[in-house]
């Protein structure tokens, strides 16, 4: 499909709990790769951080996890000067723009989505409506700034497609072809799924109890030493091929991260340590770790020792970001009828 649409990155991160490694190999790293390739809106998606467990005692810590995930965003390389980088709250056009966007989506779209019913359980409706619309919300994140171009992980493809189906709806009702671009997933890296320690079959999550089945970007080395160390293996060997990771999901999760950190392909790390033990590889695993990391968490100490600095950094990318959406916004009103 032609399209009339400059290129433009948007994506974001909710504020709940401390980024992880998951979150670095599978979408920070790539985002700062991008910002090379054509301009970027990294947003801190803290109205989505409000359609769980909302209420006092998270509110108290919502600002302070916006600021420590914005740090998390520049201490990774994501730099404020080059990229817009605010929190969505501050842009009032993501509200306005998905208020719109409901009443163009349609109730079975949203029936087919299977992230609510994953985070539902069997008691939806004890959830939140705005959990149940939350992908409308995201394409509204995407869809204001007219972006082109999204990262996202496997778990979020299906919401991107609910976004262009939107784009593509708002375009034939209100009779303006290529209004909204149709935005397109870049899902890019070697470890867009990165599992958790404990459980190589579970996705490495900010939300598990155990604070060993991650590494938190704000880990000193220590931490990271020991929790490769006490890392799940199985008995055997490494392996000399990649056939040889068939069936052990654990030595396949650490060899995966090992040969992204390391910016190889999988094939160079399993020629490297086949035939050997897991403490070998984890004693050179847990230095490439702390090499790689530790700058991140001490630059993210330096950091929010300055809230301030944060705080403006926030509020500026968010005049940056207004002054894209404003325009938009009103093209969609007058669309609309709600101006004339």
């Amino acid at each position: 499909m032609t399209t009339t649409h400059p290129n433009l990155v948007f994506s974001g991160m909710q504020p709940t709990n401390t980024l992880h490694l998951g979150n670095y190999l599978g979408a920070l790293r790539n985002w700062v790769k991008m910002q090379d390739q054509m301009p970027c809106i990294y947003c801190v998606v803290d109205m989505h951080a409000i359609t769980q467990d909302s209420g006092y005692g998270h509110a108290k810590d919502l600002s302070q996890s916006t600021r420590e995930v914005t740090a998390a965003y520049i201490a990774s390389g994501v730099d404020p000067a080059r990229s817009i980088l605010f929190n969505q709250s501050q842009v009032a056009a993501h509200a306005e723009l998905a208020w719109v966007l409901n009443c163009v989506g349609r109730l079975g779209w949203l029936d087919r989505m299977t992230q609510f019913k994953e985070k539902s359980g069997k008691h939806k409706e004890r959830s939140s409506v705005g959990l149940y619309t939350y992908p409308v919300l995201m394409a509204a994140d995407i869809l204001v700034y007219k972006a082109t171009h999204v990262p996202v992980g496997e778990d979020q493809r299906q919401h991107l497609e609910l976004a262009r189906d939107i784009a593509q709806k708002f375009n034939n009702d209100f009779d303006a072809p290529d209004f909204f671009p149709l935005p397109e997933p870049v899902i890019m890296g070697t470890a867009t799924r990165v599992m958790s320690l404990r459980d190589g079959t579970k996705k490495m999550s900010k939300t598990d109890e155990s604070d060993y089945s991650r590494i938190n970007l704000t880990d000193d080395a220590d931490a990271i030493a020991q929790k490769i160390k006490k890392a799940k293996t199985d008995p055997n060997p490494l392996p000399d091929s990649e056939k040889g990771l068939e069936g052990r999901p654990e030595a396949e999760n650490l060899i995966n991260i090992f040969a992204a950190l390391a910016e190889e392909p999988r094939e160079k790390t399993i020629a490297h340590f086949a035939g050997q033990t897991f403490s070998v590889f984890k004693n050179e695993f847990a230095e490439l770790a702390v090499e790689k990391l530790t700058p991140i968490a001490a630059e993210m100490r330096r950091l929010l020792a300055d809230k301030a600095e944060i705080d403006r950094i926030l509020k500026a990318g968010a005049e940056k970001a207004h002054a894209i959406a404003a325009p938009i916004m009103a093209d969609v009103k007058k669309l609309v009828g709600f101006v004339g």
